[in-house]
Order: structure tokens, then C-alpha cells, then sequence
């Protein structure tokens, strides 16, 4: 399953540091609003499991696709972060990869 993430150059880690330990442990939700994360919710293909982009104001957008099992969307929304953010994670389980475009 894939995901994508376009990056615009912009300075994310300008935002305050974020350790491998809460990336892993904190409630998603909390963390997405600590970083200013807004999900979009879309009907997409299979195979298709997120995707990130930066927004205009330098803030991260996620997609989520309509129907994912939340542990399957935990997953990819934590990766998606910490890939964002350059906080080093765990390699993703096989079948799951990261794609940066």
C-alpha cells in the first residue's frame, strides 16, 4: 500500500520537536492539532492509504481515504508526521511504504 507526500520546500522543522516516543504513543488527534494538521477525507482507489502535502501557510494537510480502518489510518497518519517532520520511526510493516514525490 502506498502513500504520498509532496513537499514545497517549506521549513517544517521550524516547529517545536517532536520525539520518536510521543510520535508513537500520543493520541492522534492531539497530535495532529499540535501541528496544525488538517485532514481532508476522500474516496480513492485501492491501494491508496494517505497522502500529505504542505499547505501555503507552511501548515501539513493530510489525506485520508474514505472508509480506512482507523489502526490502518494510525498508522500511515503517524509515518506521514514523522516523515514530515524528520523524526526517526521505526521501518513500516511489509506491504506499507512511504513515497516522496
Amino acid at each position: 500500500m502506498e502513500f504520498s507526500m509532496k513537499s514545497s520546500g517549506t521549513a517544517l522543522l521550524a516547529r517545536a520537536s517532536l520525539s520518536t516516543h510521543r510520535l508513537l504513543h500520543a493520541p492522534l488527534d492531539e497530535l495532529l492539532a499540535e501541528h496544525n494538521v488538517e485532514v481532508t477525507v476522500i474516496d480513492t482507489g485501492p491501494g491508496f492509504t494517505g497522502g500529505t502535502y504542505v499547505r501555503q501557510t507552511g501548515d501539513l494537510g493530510f489525506v485520508k481515504p474514505a472508509g480506512q480502518p482507523e489502526s490502518e489510518w494510525e498508522l500511515m497518519a503517524r509515518a506521514m508526521l514523522g516523515r514530515a517532520l524528520r523524526v526517526p520511526l521505526p521501518p513500516l510493516p511489509a506491504g506499507y511504504e512511504l513515497t516522496e514525490l
